[in-house]
């Protein structure tokens, strides 16, 4: 269904059974899959591309040009995964000569007021509460969920099954399965409850918990834990993900939390 008060430019590439509302505005170079719905007033730009039953709700802006001083109007994209929900007035720009297109993958839920820069990647099953804030070249692992008002630094990348607290300001990379928080960003323990919803055994969870034991609580370097926990904890899928996240890691992983019980009297 597409309303007349809505333009859509005839090039535009709509899947038949998309419902789109009044006062929409779809440009030339989009696509959009069978079963979204696109609400009244969003303003989809050149060089989107959206999946099938997505929801996208009003005041949404998606593929406006980059917020990048370097940009030089090169062609490029927002490419948006299946059954995602964008809720009112976020705004998605399209990538850069850098990396060509910003990414969101499918099941993801970009709450209000959301805002994520050029050539981010946000992976699969993604939560973004309401005004958070993705700057450029960010990298969001599946299953991360962001609370509300935090605010990502450009090139910082979040692991998998993150938890990162509401208002945090995440200057550093999140290694995967953490909870994350306080100012400066800091570890807060292993995100078990989520790990639990998404059916890691308990067993997977001890074995997470003590590769964060080495990196954050025995007082050792990157360097001597990884060696630490390759020398005394079996192998498995989490602990080698660990472990290379944190040796691919460009801008520095959060350290532990450190509390001074030092006396200013």
């Amino acid at each position: 269904m597409k309303q007349p008060l809505a333009y859509i430019h005839p090039e535009a590439k709509i899947a038949p059974n998309v419902v789109i509302e009044p006062f929409a505005t779809i440009d030339k170079n989009v696509e959009i899959g069978e079963g979204t719905r696109i609400g009244s007033n969003v303003t989809i730009l050149e060089g989107t591309r959206i999946g099938k039953n997505c929801n996208i709700f009003p005041g949404a802006v998606i593929s406006a040009v980059p917020q990048d001083l370097k940009f030089e109007g090169e062609d490029s994209l927002v490419v948006i995964g299946d059954n995602t929900t964008i809720r009112e007035f976020v705004t998605i720009n399209r990538g850069t000569k850098s990396k060509g297109k910003t990414v969101v993958g499918d099941n993801c839920l970009l709450m209000a007021y959301v805002h994520v820069a050029h050539d981010c990647v946000i992976g699969n099953r993604v939560i973004l509460v309401n005004s958070v804030q993705v700057a450029g070249e960010v990298k969001i692992d599946d299953w991360a969920i962001v609370g509300g008002l935090s605010a990502i630094h450009q090139f910082v990348h979040i692991g998998t099954h993150v938890m990162v607290a509401g208002g945090t300001l995440v200057s550093k990379d999140v290694p995967p399965y953490v909870k994350a928080g306080r100012e400066p960003v800091s570890y807060a323990g292993v995100n078990s409850i989520g790990l639990r919803r998404r059916n890691f055994s308990n067993e997977q969870i001890r074995d997470i918990q003590d590769i964060y034991r080495f990196m954050f609580q025995k007082g050792l370097n990157n360097t001597q834990a990884i060696e630490r926990i390759e020398a005394e904890l079996t192998a498995s899928n989490e602990r080698d993900e660990i472990i290379l996240f944190i040796k691919n890691s460009q801008r520095g992983i959060i350290k532990g939390y450190h509390v001074d019980n030092s006396s200013n009297s």
